[in-house]
């Protein structure tokens, strides 16, 4: 008997992941969503292989509530690793069930049936299918029935084209944005002017006159309008935006001393981990800080939601339907009910795709501004679009952080002592994580109360701010404390890797720093504190194809950065090559990645090529800035990201998995990257940067006086 994967024993009903359609088909209702990740192709392969039928006859339903299996949320590297290994048991159970039921009819043991492309085949020739026998009965999975062996897998391990391509690169509708649904108005919010405003007064009328208005809403200082227009909504927020009045106050730290407000602000304190005992002192030690990032999804947020069965103010509270790109379907669901006083078997919410996030951006809070206009106009379906101004300004940041780390070394220069301490916010406000409706304009409502700081996830569930702070070398000793802050100036909450991108960076970055004081390669000085084969192999694949040890001309330099992700999930070492002239540019990044078992090797290649570049995005060039009312970085002019013509080279290695479970890799080459181009870039210039971004002021300002 297989144990039941975490998901599938929280989900056992089997017809809540699959079932077996008229049409020759097989529906697979997986919990997970497409981010842009490849993520449904994926699952479409684990099923096809573990049920035997060709991948065409799989088709991937969106998740959606009260149909799909609840899996939380889409996140983490955790798709394949987890949501994989519980379809797999369950498309077993299925194959097992049929064989069972084709047994039965045939009258033969079913260890002698086969089944090809769905087809079921007695030894004497005789044939059925999943479905010419009667449909399965509603039923538990159990985990009797056995899993493939690997070394029988088709369809597993290869590169199967994308599922949700063909529609984005043709141009046809697949975006939660392409929706349009008959009677559909649009809505539009007027956000208030800066953190903590209050809205005075405004003149509906001004919008009200206008052709095309449906309604203004106003609930404390939301303010809205809906139009049946989009360009109709636009035209009338910016009336009610010229006329309203506010009552500001500055709310913001100061931005020219952000490490310092983040070194005293006030903290929960806690030791994540430890071992041996620590020195009364260390002779080694550095500070790292880095920014607030946004996600910058290149489409914005969009949700569109409509009320039904609401007949009159004040009757019994209607059906709720919302369309969203959020990466948790369920949890969104409780967030809105909660919010809006609704049963939660009442609110649906369908996943349809959006621009790609990997992590909490806009999305859930656009979902709460349609259901909020949509009780304004029951029956009709109101989509909202964010602005540029909105996604950049106004949706959760990954949060700014300091980082120190500090070691004791012995005569040869190894670590025999290590501390790494971390001031910033946790990385969880999502819907569900804090006791406050983690909505944005469920705090602007009246009675409304701030989004509660972020909650900080444990280490066993992968961590938020202590993310990839415990050591992966073998340090005799270590100590990982954590100062949580416990007020949130800007809203922060999970940014692809979380706290991984700031803690690799640091413990890396130190690690050159040490192998430089005692005089040692950094790659050598690595593997002598690796006894992980698996992560020695990395770091010397990385640097073997990087070309390690060999001479850069000019002003290049070379720089290496490896973690294992979580300390669970990828391994991943990068060698960064860059130039350092006027400005920093990552000219080619070496990558190698140690999953265990890859589904589909080139969109695994294709998540470690994406974080990469967004990673190096983060590091040369990314920061949102703010003064002491609101962000100013809302622009493309004043947030700027890499640009096609900045994309380094990047040559992704995937080490043989030898057998080994598959581990998530969307988020693994996020510190690597930033350690390693922060390396080299001390090789090129013989100048150590500690604060992210590697911008020409911050390079300056770490050049000696």
């Amino acid at each position: 008997m297989t144990d039941l994967p975490p998901l599938l024993a929280a989900n056992p009903r089997l017809s809540a992941w699959l079932r077996f359609l008229p049409d020759g088909a097989v529906g697979v209702h997986t919990g997970r969503v497409e981010l842009g990740q490849g993520v449904i192709t994926v699952m479409a392969q684990v099923a096809a292989e573990e049920l035997d039928v060709d991948p065409p006859r799989i088709r991937m339903t969106p998740a959606t509530t009260g149909f799909s299996p609840d899996e939380g949320y889409t996140a983490g590297s955790m798709s394949v690793q987890y949501g994989a290994a519980a379809l797999r048991v369950a498309c077993a159970e299925a194959r097992g069930l049929y064989l069972d039921a084709a047994a039965r009819e045939f009258g033969v043991d079913a260890a002698r049936l086969t089944v090809s492309d769905g087809e079921i085949r007695a030894p004497d020739g005789r044939t059925t299918s999943y479905w010419e026998l009667p449909e399965l009965p509603e039923t538990d999975v159990t985990g009797t029935y056995p899993l493939k062996s690997p070394s029988q897998y088709r369809i597993v391990g290869t590169s199967a084209p994308r599922l949700d391509l063909p529609d984005k690169v043709t141009g046809r509708p697949r975006y939660v944005h392409d929706l349009a649904l008959p009677g559909q108005c649009y809505g539009q919010v007027v956000r208030p002017p800066s953190r903590g405003a209050r809205l005075a007064c405004f003149d509906e009328n001004l919008a009200t006159s206008v052709a095309g208005v449906v309604t203004v809403v106003r609930d404390g200082d939301f303010l809205a309008v809906i139009a049946e227009r989009i360009e109709t909504a636009l035209h009338a927020a910016a009336l009610l935006r010229e006329s309203a009045e506010w009552e500001e106050h500055p709310a913001l730290p100061d931005p020219e001393d952000l490490p310092g407000y983040l070194l005293s602000a006030p903290a929960e304190t806690t030791v994540l981990a430890s071992r041996g005992s620590a020195p009364a002192a260390f002779s080694h030690e550095a500070v790292y800080h880095r920014p607030y990032l946004a996600h910058a999804s290149i489409g914005p947020s969009s949700a569109t939601a409509v009320l039904t069965g609401q007949t009159a103010p004040g009757a019994e509270p209607g059906r709720l339907r919302v369309w969203s790109h959020s990466q948790g379907i369920y949890p969104l669901r409780a967030e809105l009910a909660r919010a809006l006083g609704l049963d939660p078997e009442n609110v649906t919410v369908t996943h349809s795709e959006g621009a790609g996030c990997y992590g909490h951006n806009g999305a859930d809070d656009a979902a709460m501004d349609a259901a909020l206009l949509a009780r304004a106009v029951p029956g009709r379906p109101v989509q909202v679009t964010w602005s540029r101004e909105e996604e950049l300004g106004w949706a959760p940041f990954g949060t700014a952080g300091v980082a120190r780390v500090a070691a004791e070394t012995d005569e040869a220069g190894s670590v025999r002592a290590w501390h790494h301490e971390i001031w910033s916010n946790g990385h969880a406000t999502r819907p569900g994580s804090v006791a406050s409706v983690a909505l944005l304009t469920a705090s602007h409502r009246e009675g409304g109360s701030p989004i509660d700081p972020a909650w900080e996830p444990p280490l066993a569930l992968g961590g938020g701010s202590g993310r990839n702070a415990v050591p992966s070398y073998d340090f005799p000793s270590y100590e990982v404390v954590n100062h949580r802050l416990l007020e949130m100036p800007l809203r922060a909450s999970s940014l692809r890797s979380l706290g991984a991108f700031l803690n690799v960076f640091a413990a890396e970055s130190f690690l050159d720093e040490l192998a430089e004081k005692a005089g040692r390669d950094p790659v050598e000085y690595r593997l002598s504190a690796l006894g992980d084969p698996r992560a020695r192999a990395v770091v010397s694949s990385a640097a073997s194809r990087a070309g390690w040890g060999t001479p850069l001309t000019g002003s290049a330099g070379r720089g290496i950065g490896y973690a294992r992700y979580k300390n669970t999930s990828a391994y991943c070492a990068v060698v960064a090559e860059v130039e350092a002239v006027s400005e920093i540019r990552v000219r080619r990044l070496t990558i190698a990645v140690d999953a265990g078992m890859v589904v589909n090797p080139d969109g695994a290649a294709n998540q470690v090529e994406g974080g990469a570049v967004q990673a190096t995005s983060w590091a040369c060039k990314e920061q949102v800035r703010f003064d002491r009312y609101g962000v100013t970085s809302d622009t493309w002019e004043t947030y700027p990201i890499l640009r096609f013509s900045e994309v380094p080279a990047v040559d992704v290695e995937l080490l043989p998995g030898d057998g080994n479970p598959s581990l998530g890799v969307g988020e693994c080459a996020q510190g690597p990257v930033a350690a390693a181009i922060g390396n080299a870039i001390c090789d090129a210039l013989s100048v150590r940067v500690r604060t992210l971004p590697f911008s020409p002021e911050n390079v300056a300002a770490a050049l000696p006086d």
